[in-house]
């Protein structure tokens, strides 16, 4: 999944690893509503590992939504930069999904939900006390 502000494309492969597989794709918007639709899209295609790239911390409400349902991993973007030139969010999709498929994506280091919920909140505390 490529994901940005407002939308999230997801490129998912079928097929048999030992053949070319067949790329679907689909967007979704970054809403709640829109993520639950993302999770369902997910679990109709029997898709248990996502891979995501992403700044900053627009991963964080797809982490959220997708976490119970499947194995996730975030990429750095910087790892897993495509050729330059033309660029859209479903070929970096489909690069994702290559790459996630034979194995070469390292995913950064996401910390269990309890320590992540204690980061949020000494964050927050700090900058009420400043």
């Amino acid at each position: 999944m490529d994901v940005h502000q407002e939308t999230v494309v997801a490129c998912l492969f079928k097929g048999a690893l030992d053949k070319k597989p067949i790329p679907i794709f689909a967007e979704f918007g970054t809403t709640t509503k829109e993520l639950c639709k993302l999770q369902d899209w997910l679990a109709d295609h029997e898709c248990k590992e996502v891979v995501m790239e992403s700044t900053g911390v627009l991963w964080k409400p797809i982490w959220n939504v997708l976490e119970s349902t499947c194995e996730l991993v975030v990429a750095n973007a910087r790892h897993v930069k495509n050729m330059p030139g033309r660029k859209t969010d479903m070929k970096d999709a489909q690069w994702l999904a290559s790459l996630h498929r034979c194995g070469l994506i390292k995913g950064s280091m996401i910390p269990p939900e309890h320590i992540r919920d204690l980061r949020d909140l000494t964050r927050y505390r700090r900058k009420l006390v400043q």
